[in-house]
């Protein structure tokens, strides 16, 4: 990973019957607006296999930098999915954001 490239990821579950249709819409409607947000790169849709927890989803990305992270945690795009589905349609989450580690 190089320097100063952030890595933003988050496990979720959502609140809606698995394997429905308005889970399957929940995940293309993400898709489709934060991977529009221009600061974002790689973004990626993923189904948790393991049962070592209880999450169902992840949703992966790639910034270049900590102010293209936070350009996308303030662009209108963001802001309105997390307040008007992310808010309303998820169960629980986890929110990880990495660096690459340097010693």
């Amino acid at each position: 990973m190089k320097d100063g490239t952030i890595i933003h990821s988050v496990i979720f579950s959502l609140k809606h019957e698995k394997g429905s249709s308005a889970e399957q819409r929940f995940l293309e409607d993400g898709r489709a607006a934060l991977s529009s947000i221009p600061t974002v790169k790689e973004f990626q849709v993923f189904r948790e296999i393991s049962p070592k927890n209880t999450y169902d989803f992840g949703f992966s990305m790639r910034f270049d930098s900590r102010a293209d992270y936070e350009s996308y945690n303030a662009h209108p795009h963001h802001v309105a999915f997390v307040r008007d589905r992310w808010d309303q349609e998820v169960s629980q989450f986890l929110e990880i954001d990495y660096a690459g580690y340097e010693h």
